[in-house]
């Protein structure tokens, strides 16, 4: 306790002083000073050694903020200036940022819905707003698929996810589907938002969501924004998955983002807009850590 007084208030009243009026050897509170110095260095090196785990464990996708959160599932409890400092400062480590393709062009819609969001993407509960789209996603050979998937703006789960060769009105009512099953009995009125895609607006699509009681609503055509937690999505996926390897088959890249959209996603990867945690623990209040 008496060498960390004098370590504390050195500044203030002089070491010397304070060594002698507490009548502590020098050679004592400098072999103190040696030896916490070396634990200190120990265990930052020990940190350094679990941040480039880390990173090249996920592909060196992660940002210092979520680096962060799962320094403090290995029990490393750290600032965020503190880990900004260690990970791109000292470690030289930044997160790979890869630019986007470009988006692929959509038929004209022949009806289109109001936007009941109006870019208000929060929910109060579960299963209240959902917003899904479709992207394109590329073999090895240049094959082209397609991706829809379905989030809740909630806390942002991912609730369904389909990859197939077609983009058609039947890709997306199969994606809906999904999401009822996996969810269990709505309450109350549910608002699916979405582009104006010619998939979203055909006949059949929308006899589905009347069916199943479902309020469509849609995005100024061309206007983006007006579904960006879809857009960040996709952005994610392509990013930390798509765009860090090859696929040669389609069923290879339906299984990789199978387990990214409910594995790595849903349960592991923190999401800003819960604070940092996971869409799961959001969704049911539990902590990974």
């Amino acid at each position: 306790m008496a060498y960390r007084f004098i370590y504390e208030n050195s500044s203030l009243f002089g070491t010397r002083w304070l060594l002698r009026h507490l009548k502590i050897y020098p050679n004592a509170y400098y072999s103190f000073l040696k030896n916490r110095k070396e634990a200190y260095n120990t265990r930052k090196q020990y940190i350094f050694s679990q941040i480039q785990d880390i990173y090249h464990t996920h592909n060196g996708i992660d940002g210092y903020r979520n680096m962060q959160i799962y320094l403090k599932r290995q029990g490393i409890a750290l600032s965020t200036l503190t880990v900004h400092k260690y990970m791109n400062t000292e470690l030289g480590l930044t997160a790979i940022v890869r630019r986007k393709r470009p988006g692929y062009r959509k038929s004209k819609p022949h009806k289109v819905f109001a936007n009941l969001i109006q870019q208000n993407f929060s929910a109060a509960k579960v299963n209240q707003k959902w917003c899904t789209d479709f992207t394109y996603l590329f073999l090895q050979d240049g094959r082209k698929y397609y991706n829809c998937s379905i989030i809740d703006l909630h806390d942002r789960s991912v609730v369904a996810s389909i990859t197939d060769k077609n983009i058609t009105s039947d890709l997306a009512i199969r994606t809906v589907k999904k999401a009822l099953e996996n969810q269990p009995k709505l309450k109350g009125e549910l608002i699916l938002h979405s582009d104006q895609g010619s998939q979203f607006t055909s006949k059949e699509f929308i006899d589905f969501c009347t069916n199943t009681k479902i309020t469509q609503s849609m995005s100024k055509a061309g206007y983006p924004y007006d579904n960006s937690p879809m857009e960040r999505y996709f952005n994610t996926l392509k990013n930390e998955l798509i765009y860090l390897h090859e696929y040669k088959s389609g069923n290879e890249l339906i299984s990789s983002i199978e387990d990214f959209a409910f594995v790595w996603y849903n349960h592991v990867r923190p999401h800003s807009f819960n604070d940092y945690k996971t869409p799961f623990e959001a969704r049911y209040g539990i902590q990974n850590y």
